[in-house]
């Protein structure tokens, strides 16, 4: 977020609220490289956050209002609500993620009131890249600042993470906000879901001659139909019949004794899991030793397992993963929930145009709407901007 960003921001708060905000505050998207669906069985991911950001402008009100206003809101782009009277299943559409955050906090007992608040974003909706975590992380990071609530960072995510799960009703595990309060530029965050405990991973990809591309396939996802629900819940399951606390607690020398204990809808749950945070602790090897490429085939590994046993691709995510090895990519995957949404592709930087026109070609061949290109630069996490 640049200045000229920020002070776009502002100006939108004067026009909707008058006056001046008392500061500007931004808090990116992710994609995260490796580890999906991992966070909720207390293991482990390595996402990076997106220059892409909700920014948010905020003035605190005295009188216990919450005056919200999107950018993107559309006929429905103002809502004014009562603090006092925030529940869950009181507010509908994106408002409940920014009224969730400030529920959350007076959940934990934190002196929180009203904010009359203005957000734009350039996090595309839908497409697996947190543009809800973004959102309420962006409320967090203004409301702690605001109210001089001093709260570390991985409590802000805590915090943002129950609004979505209580508040809005999505069953997430904690790795989006922990992206977009923690991340740091040029660094993949190396994220132990159980603890919190991160760790800053360089992740050079332009001194490597790589970029990293998100093909956004314009299939949207709602995470809260269910689906992801269900997930979550099969994974705990299993945990249970295994007798252990989470799937993160099984490794892979475990796993085809404990494949054998299971009902067989379960076992490609599990399978899931416990290669995916193989595939986190791979990854970040090859990163501290300065071999970014050998990412590609982690990526075209882990969507493999996406697809085949957690059963959350789609026939969009398994083109465009397709047509980008076969042009040429070092590897690709989904990114994200699945049922839609982006694949991230890991490019040679003079590749990267290719690579995207194949992606497009394959598209129009197959009768589906060009995707969108974005180019993933490792960026800051939440901060304030103005």
């Amino acid at each position: 977020m640049t200045a000229d960003a920020a002070g776009a921001v502002r100006e939108g708060f004067r026009r909707v609220h008058g006056g001046s905000p008392e500061g500007v505050w931004a808090a990116p998207g992710r994609v995260n490289l490796i580890g999906e669906h991992t966070d909720y069985n207390d293991g482990f991911a390595l996402p990076m956050a997106l220059p892409q950001a909700v920014a948010l402008a905020a003035r605190r009100r005295g009188d216990g209002l919450l005056r919200l206003y999107s950018a993107q809101g559309g006929a429905a782009a103002a809502a004014e609500l009562r603090v006092a009277d925030l529940a869950p299943g009181a507010t509908e559409g994106w408002a409940r993620y920014p009224a969730g955050v400030v529920w959350a906090l007076r959940e934990r007992g934190l002196p929180v009131g009203g904010a009359d608040v203005y957000l734009d974003s350039t996090v595309p909706a839908g497409a697996g890249l947190s543009s809800s975590a973004a959102l309420e992380c962006a409320v967090a990071v203004a409301y702690d600042e605001l109210y001089g609530l001093g709260m570390a960072r991985p409590e802000l995510a805590r915090a943002a993470q129950h609004a979505e799960n209580a508040y809005a009703g999505v069953p997430c595990g904690v790795m989006d906000q922990m992206a977009s309060v923690c991340c740091t530029g040029g660094h993949a965050l190396h994220l132990d879901s159980r603890s919190l405990e991160v760790r800053q991973v360089p992740f050079d990809l332009g001194g490597h001659g790589l970029r990293l591309l998100v093909l956004d396939t314009r299939v949207k996802h709602d995470l809260a139909d269910g689906a992801y629900a269900a997930l979550r819940a099969g994974c705990e399951r299993a945990a249970r019949l295994l007798g252990l606390p989470a799937l993160r607690d099984l490794d892979g020398a475990g796993l085809p004794a404990a494949l054998t204990r299971l009902p067989g809808e379960l076992a490609p749950l599990v399978r899931h899991v416990v290669t995916e945070n193989a595939r986190v602790g791979r990854a970040v090897a090859e990163l501290a030793a300065g071999r970014p490429e050998a990412l590609g085939p982690l990526l075209t590994e882990g969507h493999a397992s996406l697809r085949d046993d957690y059963g959350v691709s789609c026939a969009e995510t398994d083109l465009a993963v397709a047509a980008a090895v076969a042009a040429g990519a070092l590897g690709a995957r989904m990114t994200g929930g699945g049922f839609g949404g982006s694949v991230i592709a890991l490019v040679r930087a003079g590749e990267a145009a290719a690579v995207a026109a194949a992606v497009a070609e394959a598209f129009a061949a197959a009768g589906h709407a060009a995707p969108a290109v974005l180019e993933a630069v490792p960026s800051p996490g939440a901060r304030r901007i103005g």
